[in-house]
């Protein structure tokens, strides 16, 4: 468990501003959290409005989006979903939205309309998956997409999975996408889970690309590599979050693709009170 003293201490300020600044600094008394909603994806689009009530209560700050689909948020127009979300005291940061040639403006459009900072490409066609050169064809996209959405007032962000760390002619190619894009048009998103879940440390890429990774997916994972509530997994947090400065994290998500051991509400309570208790005295 870390202390906030020690964390400071190892990390310096500057760290414990990174995890909270981006509302408005850092305050001992109020550590500021993020909820990645894809964990709440069913509630939300049943009941949009009641399951922000119960982020909000549970004491998240801000939120990243998912269910995006023919110009509609969780089926609502981009502008009456940024109200919504901002109607609980909530910041809408990033969405996660599958884009490609075809839709790009539209997506870009409906993103900046819903007030939202990163556009996130949250996985890759499977063609794309398939060799090198359909990861070089993605890399040409993402500084399209990213010089598009540059133009919007957004920022374009990549999501992986474990797929990206698969080598290809002895390459891993999420190497190759972080070395082909332009870092002024696109940064990355690493999910902390399936990046071990590949066998790969995320200190390592931290070290190796700093300032790339502005989101953080946080969500752990099993011995069997599933992905697990905070703290009631394998992964150990204290290096990674160590390294959020390097890394050029501005905001962290809690995620959670499946909820098996507790609901989803009990789960996001169960991680953020994990993280809280990552800056206890």
């Amino acid at each position: 468990m870390i202390s906030r003293k020690s964390f400071i201490k190892k990390t310096g300020t500057a760290l414990a501003a990174a995890c909270v600044l981006p509302l408005s600094g850092f305050f001992p008394a109020e550590i500021r959290t993020g909820l990645a909603l894809y964990t709440l994806r069913d509630a939300m689009f049943k009941d949009p409005d009641g399951t922000l009530a119960n982020v909000a209560r549970i004491g998240y700050n801000w939120v990243e989006a998912a269910g995006y689909a023919d110009g509609r948020f969780c089926n609502l127009k981009p502008f009456d979903f940024r109200n919504l979300v901002e109607k609980h005291g909530l910041k809408l940061v990033s969405s996660h939205s599958m884009v490609n040639q075809a839709n790009i403006d539209m997506v870009v459009a409906d993103t900046a309309e819903a007030g939202i900072t990163y556009l996130v490409m949250p996985s890759l066609p499977s063609l794309w998956r398939k060799s090198l050169e359909g990861y070089k064809e993605a890399a040409r996209f993402f500084n399209i997409a990213g010089e598009k959405c540059r133009n919007a007032g957004l920022r374009f962000a990549f999501h992986n999975h474990t797929s990206e760390f698969k080598k290809f002619r002895g390459q891993i190619p999420y190497d190759l996408l972080l070395s082909a894009t332009d870092p002024s048009l696109v940064t990355f998103e690493p999910d902390i889970c399936w990046m071990t879940a590949a066998n790969q440390r995320a200190a390592d890429y931290f070290n190796k690309y700093p300032g790339r990774f502005e989101l953080f997916h946080l969500k752990d994972m099993t011995v069997r590599k599933k992905d697990a509530t905070l703290g009631e997994g394998i992964i150990d947090f204290k290096p990674i979050l160590a390294l959020s400065e390097k890394a050029g994290m501005k905001y962290f998500f809690v995620e959670q693709d499946n909820c098996i051991t507790h609901n989803p509400l009990e789960s996001i309570k169960i991680s953020r009170d994990y993280l809280l208790n990552c800056f206890k005295d």
